[in-house]
């Protein structure tokens, strides 16, 4: 493009005159933020004697006769500089005015002062480019609006649009405080295997690779639980990971190929424990990251305050369809109300699968919540203990909010001879074709053996979190880097709204 052609013309001059246009600092000694803390109220055209070292990128650009002004972004927000003929002298502002293109990164050191317009600035006594942009940003006004460019350079998006920038620092907010809340509830965090030589601890299709020293394959982690357990089993009774899971399925608003999940074990902890970790964990991050547990989401008011509701399966089923359904229906009877219904089954299916069918086809999308929807059939629920109260459930509970799975929770099984006979089904459905079921984890059977605490242990997705607490509907927006169709060959990535103007407005 001609502008491409342009700056690569003015980096050429540079370094011809011996001018470096990347060089390696700039004497930057306070930034954007700082300077509006100190000054927040600085009467108009005012001097305040103060030398500041500023550096950031230029994102508006106005040229005068005898002075131009700037608009310097950098990691906190924006200060304004100004360069003057009276300070700088003809030959430097010249230089200004011939080489200093809107997103160009540039450090100035002068005095600051407020204009007559009362704007904090700094008053250039030098300046430096300090890392030539070679391509233009978006242009102003059509911006960089198109969903499928603003993921694909992300980059661009967070320097033009201020919106994904707070999405960004909401995501590492929310991590910050969850980590400080399990740290400050005892609990010790851990890294386990990505890689691993069988896939389990949820029922999900993998990512295969290779290790080509051992010349075997293994796969990307689905879930954290197995391994979690095995130092449970090791003595550490409290223990926690935040971090990736892969699992090779579809892509839609609420999904992604790797995502980030929190998971925590503490011994001689059952699920009605994990129900209040998880309110104190939610509640925790929605005053950290919103100033308050009342928020709105999509304009619907959500009120994240404990205590949070609990209510079983079949009590949902029944307040939102009319039907008293419970295992003890059958399956045929369950059957024959799915169809009713409207929801389709799978020949041979179990009755607890489909009571959880009916349950996610009717009720999960209309729970505003939060509410923990409580004990689940024995059949989808291969890790989690039998109920001490109810034959045929388990003490498992999910948490829905806003119509969203955002927690699944267990009282752990921890009988190594239940867990194995569980995990032989789930081998043998595997073995029949059903590539999402576990394999049978013998390391993990022979950790079991030498005696798990009884436990309970809870899964929280990081990224639907995130969501919930930046108001946003899809997980794309949450992920700074989400998994995207490629580019047919030769395809161009969209520079949507590219060219001249400033590129100072938000056009997110």
């Amino acid at each position: 493009p001609e502008q491409v052609r342009v700056r690569l013309e003015t980096r050429a001059r540079m370094l011809a005159s011996g001018a470096d246009p990347y060089p390696v600092s700039s004497p930057r000694t306070t930034t954007a933020a700082a300077l509006r803390e100190k000054y927040p109220d600085l009467p108009k055209d005012t001097a305040t004697g103060e030398i500041a070292g500023v550096a950031g990128r230029v994102m508006l650009s106005r040229i005068g006769g005898k002075i131009c002004f700037a608009t310097l972004r950098d990691g906190t927000g924006d200060i304004q500089a100004m360069i003057r003929l009276d300070e700088v002298g003809a030959e430097r502002l010249a230089d200004w005015k011939r080489d200093v293109d809107l997103g160009d990164h540039v450090g100035v050191t002068g005095e600051v002062i407020t204009s007559r317009s009362g704007e904090l600035s700094v008053l250039a006594h030098s300046f430096a480019i300090t890392a030539k942009s070679l391509r233009p940003l978006p242009e102003k006004h059509a911006g960089l609006t198109d969903p499928e460019a603003r993921v694909r350079q992300r980059y661009l998006d967070l320097i033009v649009n201020p919106a994904s920038r707070r999405l960004a620092e909401m995501r590492s907010a929310v991590t910050q405080s969850v980590r400080s809340s399990l740290l400050a509830r005892g609990y010790q965090e851990v890294e386990t295997p990505i890689l691993t030589p069988l896939h389990g601890g949820a029922n999900a299709r993998p990512f295969t690779t290779h290790y080509n020293a051992y010349d075997v394959d293994v796969y990307l982690r689905i879930a954290l639980e197995l391994y979690l357990k095995r130092l449970v089993v090791g003595g550490i009774e409290k223990v926690f990971e935040i971090g990736r899971n892969f699992r090779n399925e579809g892509v839609d608003s609420t999904h992604n190929p790797e995502f980030t999940m929190l998971e925590a074990y503490e011994a001689y902890a059952d699920y009605s424990d994990m129900m209040e970790l998880v309110e104190h964990l939610v509640a925790g991050v929605a005053q950290a990251t919103r100033g308050t547990t009342v928020l709105e989401y999509q304009g619907r008011r959500l009120d994240l305050t404990p205590p949070w509701r609990r209510a079983s399966i079949e009590q949902l089923i029944a307040e939102q369809t009319g039907v008293e359904l419970s295992l003890e229906s059958g399956a045929p009877e369950l059957a024959r109300r799915a169809g009713e219904l409207d929801v389709a089954i799978p020949a041979g299916a179990a009755a607890g699968a489909i009571l959880v069918e009916i349950y996610e086809r009717t009720v999960e999308a209309d729970l505003w919540g939060p509410v923990h929807v409580t004990d689940y059939p024995i059949e989808v629920s291969p890790l989690a203990r039998d109920h001490r109260s109810r034959p045929g459930y388990v003490e498992r509970f999910e948490t829905v909010v806003a119509g969203r799975e955002l927690v699944n929770a267990f009282s752990e099984l921890n009988d190594p001879v239940e867990q194995r006979r569980r995990l032989e089904i789930q081998a043998a459905a595997h073995e029949a074709g059903d590539d999402e079921a576990m394999v049978l984890d013998e390391e993990f059977l022979r950790a079991l053996d030498h005696g798990m605490p009884p436990t309970g242990g809870i899964g929280i997705g990081v990224d639907r979190l995130v969501m919930l607490l930046a108001d946003v509907t899809s997980i794309r927006e949450v992920l700074l880097f989400p998994a995207l169709r490629p580019l047919r060959d030769g395809a161009a990535s969209s520079e949507a709204g590219t060219g001249g103007g400033d590129a100072a407005g938000d056009a997110g």
